[in-house]
């Protein structure tokens, strides 16, 4: 069963703008001006989408003189893909055994 912790991070990635920093910053640690650059979002608005993704705990931040690097936590992105392995593993059991509910 998915938790409501679960959920919500499912809630915060699911934005398209807020997928694609995620992405991105699996594969380096980022400024704001990178990130800007790659996504095309306006500063004001990739700032709210980092927000929201420290407030979740799926990013952290750096410091690094004037500018701000983030980082993603590789271990949120692990238990969420720990819960999805999960709800695999229970629909493989639930189509092995026939298991339907009858009307």
């Amino acid at each position: 069963m998915m938790t409501s912790a679960t959920t919500d991070l499912i809630r915060v990635i699911a934005d398209p703008v807020r997928l694609q920093i995620v992405t991105l910053l699996a594969h380096e640690t980022l400024c704001t001006t990178h990130l800007v650059e790659e996504t095309g979002a306006r500063q004001t608005n990739l700032s709210n989408h980092l927000r929201v993704l420290r407030e979740a705990g799926v990013v952290e931040t750096e410091p690094c003189g004037r500018f701000t690097y983030y980082k993603l936590k590789p271990e949120v992105v692990e238990a969420l893909a720990a819960d999805f392995g999960e709800l695999a593993e229970t629909a493989r059991t639930t189509i092995e055994t026939d298991r339907k509910r009858a009307c």
